[in-house]
C-alpha cells in the first residue's frame, strides 16, 4: 500500500502539470523534475504513515480514516510547495498546486473507498444478510446502520420513523417511511425482524409502538437503553430482545433524593435476604446513597458471595465508594444470637427486611418452614431490632397477604401484624413499617423468564387460567419505592405501591409470541407457531391480587406511594397465636397451623388440603410411637 500510494502521488503530480499546461514537459525536460517528484512522494508516504493510516483495515475505513488522508494530502502538498521552492531549477505553476492537492486526494482516498465498496459486495453476496428494518431514524438508528452495515449479519434496508419531516429522506443511504408503509416493507424485503432504535423514547411511547408492531409476523429487537450507551456498559449493535417493561408501558416516577438518602446516607445499613431478587436491588440502590456500612445478610452462601462480589466492582467505580463498609453475613434471621450481636456489633440504624420465603406452591408444600421463616424470622428480628433501638425497620411485604388464599400470604399478613403490634405497643423507639406491593418483573420465579425460554423452545406457553391478572413493577422501581417509602415512616405503617393497571397473563403472552416473530397457534390459527396451554391454577393461588384490605388509604409525599389505615390485633393476642403457632410447629401440626393463622388474618380460609411432606413423617412417627417400636422422632 506504501508503494501505491508513492506511485499515486507521482502521478498526482504529473497529471497535475499536464492539465495546467499540456506542453509542459515538451518546454522542461521530465528528468529534471523526477527527483524532486520522488521526495515529495516518499515524504507523502512517511507522513501518511505516522498519521496511522497503514494501520487501518480497508474494510472499516470510515471518516475517521478520510481525515487521516485529508492531513496527510495537505501536509504532502506543502513539502512539494517548499522542494519546488528552495530549487532554483525548477518552475512549478502556482495553480498546479491545487490542481495537485485535489487530484492526490482522490486517487489515495478515492481508491481506498472504492475498494472497501468491492470488498463489501463481494462479503455480501458470499455470506448473505438478513434484510432488517430499523424503527427510529434518530442518532441511534443512523449509528446502528453504521454498525450493522460493518458486520456480517443484518442488512439495514429501511428505516420507519413517525417524524414526517424526515420521511422521505435518505440516510446513509437508505429511505425513511412512515409507519404506514411497514406492512409494504415486510412484503417486498421479505423482512422477518424490525430494530427499534429508540433508546430515548418512554415506555408508554414503546408500547403504543410495539402494539402497532404486534400486527406483523416479525421479531422485534431493540437496542440497548440509551444511559447504557452513553456509560459504556454496551455497544449500540448488542440488539436484544425487548424488555418487559415496554409491553406494560409503565413510566417511573423520578426518585426524590431528600426521601431516598434520609435513612441511608451515613448510616449503618443492614439488609436481609441481600441475595435475593428484591434484597440485591436494594443493595446497588442503597451503596450509591452512600451509607457508612452496608451489612449482607442471607442464608444463601451463592446468593451472598454474587451480590458481594458485585457490590464490590460497583464500589470500585464510586467516587466515595472507599469510604463505605462493606459486610457480608451468612446466617438466618431466626437466628436470636446472630441477629441481637449483628445489630449490636455494627450499630445498625436501618433493617430492610426482605428474607423471605415468597413462592407460593413451594410455602404451600412446606408449610411450618414457610411459618418458621417469614413469622418467627421476621418476630425475632424486630425484637431485636427493638432491643438495640434500630431507628427505621422496613419490612418488605406482598399483595399476596390481602385477603390472602395461600400460606405464604397468610404468613406475609401475619408478619405485617407483628410489626404494627409491636409499633403500637410503644415499648421501642424503632419505626416499623411495610411496603406492599406486587409482582417484580425478572425475579426468581416470574413468569416473563419463563415465557420467553417457553417460546424459544418452540412452546407451547402455558398459562394457568384465561382470566388470571397481576401486577407488576420492574425490580428497579419497587426497590426505589422501598426506600422512599421507609423514610416516610411514622411507625406502624403500611405502604402502598401504585402498581397501575394489573395485567392479564395470557394478554402478555399473546404479546410476547407475537413480538418474538411467531403466530398463536389457537382455533382461528391452527397452523400458527407457539401453542398457549391452560393448566389451572395451582394450590394457594389466587386469580386476582389486591393491595388493599379495607377502603381507608390515604397519600404521601410520593405521587406513587399511599398510606393504608388497616385494623390489627393487639400485642396480647399476637402472643397467644404465636404461643400456639410454635407449639403447632414443634409437633408438625400442619391443620393447627392453618388454623391458628385464618384465627389471625381475617379472610383466609384453608381450602387446600396439608400436603406438606413432613405430615406423612409425622403420622407415621405419632404411629410408631403408639406402637412403641421406636424412640421419639428427633434422637440426640
Amino acid at each position: 500500500m506504501m508503494l501505491v500510494d508513492g506511485l499515486l502521488i507521482l502521478t498526482a503530480l504529473w497529471f497535475s502539470l499536464l492539465l495546467v499546461s499540456p506542453d509542459f514537459f515538451k518546454i522542461n525536460a521530465p528528468g529534471s523534475y523526477l527527483i524532486n517528484f520522488t521526495i515529495s512522494a516518499f515524504f507523502s508516504v512517511f507522513i501518511f504513515y505516522r498519521s496511522g493510516l497503514y494501520r487501518t483495515v480497508l474494510l472499516y475505513m470510515g471518516l475517521q480514516s478520510g481525515l487521516v488522508i485529508l492531513k496527510g494530502i495537505t501536509l504532502s502538498t506543502l513539502v512539494t510547495v517548499v522542494t519546488v521552492y528552495y530549487s532554483d531549477t525548477l518552475d512549478f505553476p502556482g495553480q498546479a498546486v491545487l490542481v495537485f492537492w485535489m487530484v492526490a486526494l482522490l486517487l489515495v482516498g478515492g481508491l481506498r473507498f472504492a475498494s472497501k465498496l468491492i470488498l463489501l459486495n463481494m462479503i455480501q453476496n458470499f455470506r448473505p444478510r438478513e434484510p432488517v428494518i430499523i424503527y427510529g431514524a434518530g442518532s441511534s438508528g443512523m449509528q446502528l446502520v453504521a454498525a450493522l452495515n460493518n458486520g456480517d449479519q443484518y442488512l439495514p434496508v429501511a428505516f420507519v420513523d413517525d417524524s414526517e419531516a424526515l420521511v422521505g429522506n435518505n440516510i446513509h443511504g437508505i429511505r425513511v417511511y412512515g409507519p404506514g408503509s411497514i406492512h409494504e416493507l415486510i412484503e417486498n424485503f421479505q423482512v422477518r425482524q424490525i430494530l427499534l432504535a429508540i433508546p430515548s423514547a418512554t415506555h408508554a411511547e414503546r408500547k403504543q409502538i410495539l402494539n402497532t408492531l404486534e400486527l406483523y409476523p416479525v421479531h422485534v429487537r431493540t437496542v440497548p437503553d440509551l444511559f447504557d450507551m452513553v456509560s459504556g456498559k454496551v455497544r449500540v449493535d448488542e440488539i436484544r430482545d425487548i424488555d418487559i417493561e415496554d409491553l406494560l408501558g409503565r413510566d417511573i416516577v423520578p426518585p426524590d433524593p431528600q426521601l431516598m438518602g434520609a435513612c441511608i446516607k451515613g448510616c449503618n445499613v443492614l439488609i436481609t435476604g441481600a441475595g435475593g431478587s428484591i434484597g440485591s436491588e436494594l443493595c446497588r440502590q442503597i451503596l450509591k446513597l452512600r451509607p457508612s456500612t452496608l451489612v449482607l445478610l442471607d442464608n444463601s452462601e451463592y446468593g451472598l458471595y454474587t451480590i458481594e462480589s458485585e457490590l464490590r466492582e460497583l464500589q470500585a467505580l464510586l467516587e466515595y465508594g472507599k469510604e463505605i463498609k462493606i459486610v457480608a453475613l451468612l446466617g438466618s434471621v431466626r437466628n436470636q444470637v446472630h441477629m441481637e450481636n449483628t445489630l449490636r456489633k455494627f450499630s445498625i440504624r436501618t433493617v430492610y427486611h426482605a428474607a423471605a420465603y415468597k413462592q407460593v406452591p413451594m410455602v404451600e408444600k412446606n408449610i411450618v418452614e414457610g411459618v418458621q421463616n417469614n413469622i418467627f424470622g421476621t418476630l425475632v428480628l424486630a425484637r431485636a431490632a427493638a432491643k438495640f433501638n434500630v431507628e427505621n425497620f422496613v419490612f418488605i411485604s406482598t399483595d399476596k397477604a390481602v385477603r390472602p388464599a395461600n400460606v405464604m400470604g397468610a404468613t406475609k399478613r401475619f408478619a405485617e401484624q407483628i410489626l404494627q403490634a409491636l409499633s403500637e405497643g410503644g415499648e421501642s423507639s424503632t419505626k416499623f413499617s411495610m411496603v406492599r406491593f406486587g409482582n417484580v418483573l425478572g425475579s426468581s420465579g416470574s413468569v416473563v423468564p419463563l415465557f420467553r425460554k417457553q417460546i424459544a423452545q418452540g412452546g407451547p406457553v402455558t398459562v394457568t387460567h384465561s382470566e388470571m391478572t397481576r401486577y407488576f413493577m420492574t425490580v428497579q422501581e419497587a426497590a426505589q419505592l422501598v426506600i422512599q417509602a421507609g423514610s416516610m415512616a411514622k411507625g406502624g405503617d403500611v405502604f402502598v405501591l401504585d402498581m397501575n393497571s394489573p395485567v392479564r397473563i395470557v394478554d402478555l403472552a399473546r404479546k410476547m409470541i407475537h413480538l418474538m416473530g411467531y403466530i398463536v397457534k389457537d382455533e382461528r390459527t391452527p397452523n400458527g407457531d407457539i401453542a398457549i396451554e391452560y393448566t389451572g391454577l395451582r394450590p394457594g393461588e389466587k386469580l386476582y391480587e389486591e393491595l388493599l384490605i379495607g377502603e381507608h388509604v390515604t397519600g404521601t409525599d410520593h405521587p406513587k406511594i399511599m398510606r393504608a389505615e388497616e385494623d390489627f390485633l393487639s400485642l396480647d393476642e399476637i402472643q397467644v397465636l404465636l404461643n400456639q403457632l410454635e407449639l403447632a410447629c414443634q409437633t408438625l401440626d400442619l391443620q393447627q397451623i392453618r388454623d391458628v393463622l385464618s384465627e389471625a388474618i381475617g379472610g383466609f380460609v384453608s381450602k387446600e388440603e396439608a400436603r406438606d411432606p413432613m405430615l406423612d413423617v409425622h403420622a407415621e412417627a405419632m404411629v410408631n410411637q403408639e406402637e412403641k417400636k421406636i424412640l421419639p422422632l428427633f434422637r440426640t
